[in-house]
């Protein structure tokens, strides 16, 4: 199975998959940070997270999966959603949170 299979299945096999630098607990650096926090806000605690630092593979793969050169990446259903900034403009706008409480419930 090639990496972006790898990816493809993480995505699409968990609800809320968030690629990050860091885990959950221990964030390194800001923009992974601010995701967990907006997750958290949002009342979200379960969710599948992927350190990238620890796989130079998945690093570079999941830029090219999403088309998205940056990390964080966020995943929802499947769906690619965009990175911290975009969280952060959907949770200020009360976006992420409806899509969010449609996707737990």
């Amino acid at each position: 199975m090639g990496i972006q299979d790898v990816i493809k299945e993480q995505v699409t096999k968990n609800r809320i998959v968030l690629y990050m630098k860091g885990s959950p607990d221990f964030p390194q650096c800001g923009f992974s940070a601010n995701a967990i926090n907006i997750l958290r806000a949002c009342g979200v605690e379960d969710f599948f997270s992927v350190n990238v630092l620890e796989d130079p593979e998945i690093r570079e793969g999941i830029k090219e999966y999403a088309n998205w050169p940056t990390i964080p990446q966020f995943y929802v259903g499947g769906e690619f959603i965009g990175g911290s900034d975009i969280m952060t403009e959907m949770y200020e706008s009360g976006e992420l949170q409806k899509l969010l409480e449609k996707t737990i419930a």
